[in-house]
């Protein structure tokens, strides 16, 4: 249940930082709320995840999620467009956040 409560978290904060975007510096105020739920339902559950996981093993989890998130969100949804190069890199947090995952004996 613990890593289904840091995959949610790093769900939720994709959800935050696209819904930002979308509340246009917060002058939207459905997307301004929207924003201010995700954060606090992303922080909620790494708080939960972090009752059990240790910080050095969550928060790069739970950034990484939302990194390789909000990028593919930034591309499929708002058009951005990324040199191929910056693809590699993309793979590799992936590799990275799976790495971790796997060495860390929990």
């Amino acid at each position: 249940m613990t890593w289904l409560y840091l995959v949610l978290a790093g769900v939720f904060e994709v959800v935050w930082s696209s819904t930002m975007k979308l509340s246009n510096g917060f002058t939207n105020l459905y997307w301004s709320g929207a924003t201010v739920v995700g954060m606090i339902a992303s922080f909620l559950f790494l708080a939960m995840a972090l009752k059990h996981l240790p910080l050095s093993l969550a928060y790069p989890i739970w950034t990484g999620i939302g990194a390789v998130g909000a990028i593919i969100v930034g591309v499929f949804f708002f058009g951005d467009v990324l040199p191929p190069i910056t693809w590699l890199f993309i793979g590799l947090l992936v590799i990275g956040i799976i790495g971790i995952k796997i060495t860390s004996g929990y």
